[in-house]
């Protein structure tokens, strides 16, 4: 190696290391484990406002979602589509019951959203969200945006258990 290319190797600036892709930061394309299952991120949403995520995850024709929230802490809930009508937004109430389980509203709020890829809804918008949850720990998710309702049920997930496999 001539000296010239010695002093240049020298002279410049180290690459800056790659950021570890983290679960708030997954898109489409992207795998991750939650519960040890192996998913492909096939769409996500976005509340910049809250620093929320929802990731719609796929395995096989399996498909589930991923709540994240970046507070103190990492908040994970892992969520199954039902089936459920409600007919107006200025009406949800603040119990339900579905399947003798009777559950209490823990959170109201809305926010603008960003969505890509494969999503419940296919544009970004403003979306309503309640969150509720039972005496025995079951999760119940309400969202609402351009006159749509989706339903949620699901459970609290630990940190521990969810990890990205390859993130983009």
């Amino acid at each position: 190696m001539s000296l010239w290319k010695r002093i240049k190797n020298v002279m410049t600036k180290p690459e800056p290391p790659k950021k570890e892709p983290s679960m708030l930061t997954l898109g489409p394309g992207d795998i991750c484990e939650v519960s040890l299952i192996t998913y492909e991120v096939s769409g996500r949403t976005q509340n910049r406002q809250r620093n929320a995520v929802v990731l719609t995850l796929q395995d096989g024709s399996l498909i589930r979602y991923l709540t994240i929230e970046e507070r103190e802490k990492a908040v994970y809930a892992l969520y199954d589509q039902i089936d459920g009508r409600l007919d107006n937004v200025e009406e949800v109430p603040t119990t339900l019951e579905l399947d003798d389980c009777t559950y209490h509203l823990e959170e109201r709020y809305s926010g603008i959203i960003s969505a890509i890829g494969r999503t419940p809804y296919l544009q970004s918008g403003e979306q309503y969200v309640w969150q509720y949850q039972s005496d025995n720990q079951k999760l119940l998710r309400i969202e609402w945006q351009d006159g749509r309702f989706m339903l949620y049920e699901g459970e609290s997930v630990l940190p521990a258990d969810v990890r990205v496999i390859r993130g983009g």
